[in-house]
Formats: structure tokens, sequence, C-alpha cells
């Protein structure tokens, strides 16, 4: 008799330890299916702030792009404006500097 209730104690134990190692094992595939998931979704996360910095990103340069124009364009106007200044400067004293030369060449000094 104390053998078979020894027996069925056995039986008992054996039965709680299968019991336990499904139930470490279902912890497990689901710690495991957790780890996955948790990754897919940091994945997903990092393509959506890639995107989000990428479109942030070529904004930028666009309106860099765009002030880039209008910095040729402003730089260009104040060339022609110095360009027209340094001219009507020539023109303005032209004469006094042709009249100068004139004077120094033809003026014989002994």
């Amino acid at each position: 008799m104390a053998s078979s209730s020894s027996q069925n104690g056995i039986q008992m134990l054996l039965a709680a330890e299968q019991e336990a190692q499904h139930i470490v094992n279902a912890a497990r595939t689901a710690k495991q299916a957790r780890l996955k998931q948790a990754k897919e979704e940091a994945e997903k996360e990092i393509a959506e702030f890639r995107a989000q910095m990428e479109a942030e990103f070529q904004r930028k340069v666009a309106e860099t792009s765009g002030d880039s124009g209008a910095n040729v364009k402003r730089l260009e106007q104040e060339t022609n404006a110095k360009i027209d200044h340094l001219k009507a400067e020539a023109s303005r004293i032209s004469p006094d500097v042709i009249s100068m030369l004139l004077r120094h060449v033809t003026t014989v000094k002994n």
C-alpha cells in the first residue's frame, strides 16, 4: 500500500512537472511573440520618424534653395547698380582726365 501511494505521489509529481513545463513553454512562447511584436512596432515608429525627418529636411532644402535664387537676384541687382555708378563717375570725370592728359602731352619741359 505504501508502494502504491508512493507510486501515486511520483505520478502526481511527474504530472505536476509536465504541467509546469507546459506553463514555462507557454510563457516563453508568449514572451517571444511579445518581443517580436515590440520589434515590429519599434521598426514602424523608426520608419515614421525617418519619413518625418526626411520630409522636414526636404522642406528646409526647398526653402533654402528658394532663398538662394532670391540672393542671386539681389546680388545681380546690386552689381548692376555698382556698374551703373562706376559708369556715371567715369562719364563725369572723363573730360577732366582728357584735358589733363592733353596738357601733359603737349607741355614741353626743358
